[in-house]
């Protein structure tokens, strides 16, 4: 959670993920929203800004023999860039989705660390028009049944999405796990702000999450 001035105007810290850490530093990825973010984007070296976490919890370790795959929506390529690198060596697919070419984020990046991102595009102007989740769909249908076996799925992006990616995990029985986007208020679980609605009752997302198996979300 970062305040995004030092000052009580704006009051509320507005959340962000992690993208990427080197040594003692990270960097947060974000697009030019609203007020608190137009604020943000005029902060220069030097400047103070206070920084509340890290808070919730993680995506679950990777087991030996598992291939992960990444799924991402516009900004949800942000907390599965870090993920990516770190799993680097386990030669993950990362399917990366957005509105249009313009709109497509980290491409570059990814391919600096040795991934290839599979893209899909609204409109068609970048990779295979259509949406991620439809990509990830006619991937899966081309693959064996002991390779989908042995797939676990990463994913963060907009609510639609990952309601068509629990519908596709679940038909093809692959174990997918998603960072939830909400809009927090305090960061630590007091306000009840960011509660989704689960198998097992009511869960905060920046408390029990922001992680959730798709399966345990009731859509």
């Amino acid at each position: 959670m970062l305040s995004v001035d030092r000052c009580l105007d704006p009051l509320l810290k507005r959340p962000f993920s992690l993208f990427r850490k080197s040594g003692s530093d990270f960097q947060i990825l974000y697009r030019v929203a609203g007020r608190g973010t137009a604020i943000l984007k005029d902060k220069k070296a030097g400047d103070i800004i206070k920084v509340l976490g890290p808070l919730g919890n993680g995506f679950p370790k990777l087991k030996s023999k598992i291939s992960p795959i990444l799924v991402a929506g516009g900004l949800g390529v942000a907390p599965l860039f870090s993920l990516a690198e770190r799993l680097a060596d386990k030669n993950p697919i990362f399917f990366l989705g957005a509105r249009n070419k313009k709109e497509l984020l980290c491409t570059a990046e990814l391919k600096s660390i040795g991934i290839k991102s599979v893209i899909a595009t609204d409109d068609g102007s970048a990779g295979e028009k259509g949406t991620v989740v439809s990509l990830l769909n006619k991937f899966l249908t081309s693959c064996c049944l002991r390779l989908i076996s042995s797939c676990l799925v990463y994913a963060c992006g907009p609510r639609p999405m990952l309601s068509e990616l629990s519908s596709l995990a679940k038909k093809f029985k692959i174990n997918a796990y998603a960072a939830f986007e909400e809009n927090m208020a305090c960061g630590i679980g007091a306000c009840l702000g960011c509660a989704v609605k689960t198998v097992n009752g009511y869960k905060r997302v920046c408390k029990e999450g922001p992680v959730f198996s798709l399966d345990e979300i009731i859509w």
